[in-house]
């Protein structure tokens, strides 16, 4: 059995007579390895680097939200064979999410539990299967960033330095509550109190552990590290741009894999968080306000809805990406008095130290992605689409703190 379905998988039998015969061969055989292979395969995956929600996200694009689902129940599955304690909280963190669980009774009879559950019938169950199996066998490994289960779970600080590395968990809270009630309301003015707090917060603390490390820890054992971040798959061109513009103004870079639904992130811990959260309340932002002033959809305006968000998008990313830009040179001039003896570091501390992460965090990508290639930007196509895209980037909430933008 194992060997017709790895010669369907290899397209020596053909598809849909693969499928036939599976679907003539009684269910004893055919079901317990059906649903080993698939379980193998994820298992093949999170040890080649694959995380549960990546897994999931890529299955979506390539495949169906049902086919994902069945990539849900392999994380189940998968968890069942070890210990918690052995699993890194991040891996967890993301089963939770998907809302892993084994609810079925046995793997010999998942397929005919799916099938009532699904209220589908055997060739749609066999089909969905088999058609997974075909996705997750073109998938290829990529780097590990988290430890796969059966590992030991890794440390809540991953670089050992002394100090902190990553934002303290109760004031990511802080600052996501901030940016919540940002997204939330509809007074700009309470949105840029909110923002601005946010942003203080973040900042501080990233000069800070910059310079802990520096004057205190030992920079050997403080190295950058990588995050992926996904990208849903309407206009995720442009979305991978404006995360792009969020890391560069927080001192970080990334790279877009288009084919696999994310971007990695290379930084800092404590500023690829600060990039993770503020890029997610700019894309809230964005869409809010592109859903007030685009023109109507509809058959006959369909074309001229997707030229205008998309143009939206790209309008609004390269206004964002100055507004940032500036405000975090302006942040740093604020920490520092711009070398005039007010601010709260001397700049001969601060920004030798500044460069030489960021020098690390080249490094640390062009290491993991020694061959890149620049995309072209996308086409504008709707003058309306660009125009809103700027001025609801000049309305949007910065996270910056009112003294840094005054300098």
């Amino acid at each position: 059995m194992r060997a017709r379905i790895r010669a369907v998988l290899a397209g020596a039998v053909d598809y849909e007579s693969g499928l036939d015969a599976l679907t003539v061969t009684p269910s004893a055989e055919v079901d317990p390895e059906l649903v080993a292979t698939v379980h193998e395969s994820c298992a093949r995956l999170w040890r080649g680097g694959w995380q549960p929600a990546e897994l999931h996200r890529v299955v979506v694009r390539r495949g169906s939200p049902q086919q994902a689902d069945l990539v849900t129940d392999a994380v189940a599955a998968h968890l069942r064979q070890f210990s918690r304690n052995t699993v890194d909280e991040r891996w967890l963190a993301q089963a939770d999410t998907l809302g892993a669980r084994v609810w079925w009774t046995s793997d010999a009879t998942y397929l005919d539990e799916l099938a009532t559950r699904g209220r589908l019938d055997r060739v749609a169950v066999l089909d969905l299967m088999l058609s997974l199996l075909a996705i997750l066998a073109a998938l290829p490994p990529i780097e590990v960033l988290v430890p796969p289960p059966g590992t030991a779970a890794a440390p809540a600080d991953r670089s050992g330095a002394v100090g902190p590395s990553r934002i303290d968990k109760r004031l990511l809270d802080r600052v996501r509550a901030l940016l919540a009630k940002a997204e939330s309301t509809s007074f700009p003015a309470e949105a840029e109190a909110y923002t601005a707090k946010a942003q203080e917060l973040v900042t501080r603390h990233s000069l800070d552990v910059a310079l802990l490390v520096a004057r205190g820890g030992d920079p050997a054992k403080v190295v950058p590290f990588a995050r992926r971040i996904g990208l849903d798959q309407a206009y995720d061109g442009e979305k991978a741009s404006l995360l792009d513009a969020v890391a560069r103004a927080n001192r970080c870079h990334t790279v877009w894999s288009p084919e696999l639904a994310f971007s990695t992130v290379f930084g800092f811990d404590a500023d690829i968080d600060a990039v993770d959260l503020l890029y997610t309340s700019m894309l809230v932002q964005a869409h809010r306000a592109m859903a007030r002033t685009e023109p109507p959809g509809g058959k006959a305006g369909r074309a001229r809805l997707k030229a205008f968000r998309q143009s939206f998008l790209v309008a609004f990313t390269v206004r964002i990406g100055e507004r940032l830009a500036s405000a975090a040179r302006a942040a740093v001039e604020d920490a520092t008095g711009s070398g005039n003896g007010n601010g709260m570091t001397d700049p001969a501390d601060l920004l030798p130290v500044l460069a030489s992460r960021d020098e690390q965090v080249r490094e640390t990508m062009q290491r993991m992605f020694p061959r890149t290639v620049r995309v072209r930007g996308a086409r504008v196509d709707s003058r309306e689409g660009w125009e809103s895209g700027r001025e609801a980037a000049d309305r949007a909430s910065l996270p910056i703190h009112d003294s840094a933008r005054r300098g």
